[in-house]
């Protein structure tokens, strides 16, 4: 798609309910692109670079504020966040209003989007592309270049929104995946919330006295571990049973390879060897 052909995204007012890591990163990269772009942050350290970088027209503690001013709604607050925020929108906004969400997990998110009254026209989204470090000042525009964006459509979503979405995608660069919610959670529970935890428990379960042997595998292996802690709370806690399945499944695998250890080399050999076989067919 060439940049001649963002008509619809020309003449849409996009505006963000947070401009933290991943809501920075899209408006950044969606300014150029876009009608108008306005924010609401409450962090007044977030609205003061916003303002100083010139990244939004408009900036407010506020949301209801910016409303009147919006055609697409981008809610990029944590997940727990966005879910309250998207069953008080009525209240602030009659409609219409476009609406797409960031939020990494989906069950929670489309069942208050389902809720929402007829005027406004919602869509599940979810980039899967991140940094362990947080913030707007950490914000980058060419995070999505070429990463995998989940768009969780709900039967209400209107042709005009799904176009609108890819124009955003092609925008950024990034791949459209379209799923249900369900398969979503399922899918990122093993790919992104799994690993968290793991580098969570690495990271709880490493003396002190070795760290003077931290290397490059280790800081790779526990790097996840560095996310918001309130974050990935909120992440866990929106998807707790897909991630139970995906601990159970990894705990198998583990007390397979510890057998495997205690036994011969051979049985241990045959399982890293495949190991690296499904890492190289699961990257391929």
């Amino acid at each position: 798609m060439k940049e001649d052909d963002f008509a619809r995204l020309k003449a849409t007012r996009c505006c963000f309910l947070g401009l933290g890591l991943m809501g920075g990163s899209l408006a950044q990269a969606l300014r150029p692109h876009c009608a108008a772009l306005h924010a609401a942050d409450p962090d007044p350290a977030a609205r003061s670079l916003a303002q100083q970088n010139g990244l939004t027209d408009t900036i407010t503690a506020d949301p209801a504020a910016m409303l009147p001013r919006c055609d697409l709604l981008i809610l990029a607050a944590p997940v727990r966040a966005n879910i309250a925020f998207l069953r008080r929108l009525p209240e602030m906004h009659p409609g219409p209003l476009m609406v797409l969400d960031l939020s990494s997990t989906k069950r929670e998110i489309v069942a208050a989007m389902s809720a929402l009254p007829p005027a406004f026209d919602p869509l599940g989204g979810h980039p899967m592309t991140g940094k362990e470090t947080s913030g707007l000042a950490h914000a980058d525009p060419a995070m999505f270049r070429g990463a995998p964006f989940a768009l969780t459509p709900l039967e209400r979503t209107s042709p005009r929104l799904r176009a609108l979405a890819l124009e955003i995608l092609a925008a950024i660069d990034a791949r459209p995946l379209w799923l249900d919610a369900e398969t979503h959670d399922r899918w990122v529970a093993a790919t992104s919330h799994l690993p968290y935890l793991l580098a969570a428990a690495l990271a709880l379960a490493t003396p002190d006295e070795a760290a003077p042997l931290i290397g490059p595998g280790f800081r790779s292996t526990v790097r996840l571990a560095g996310s918001h802690p309130a974050m990935m709370l909120d992440i866990l806690a929106t998807n707790r049973t897909p991630v139970l399945q995906a601990l159970a499944r990894y705990r198998a695998a583990l007390d397979d390879l510890e057998t495997a250890l205690r036994g011969d080399e051979a049985a241990l050999h045959a399982r890293l060897t495949t190991a690296h076989t499904r890492r190289e067919h699961l990257l391929a």
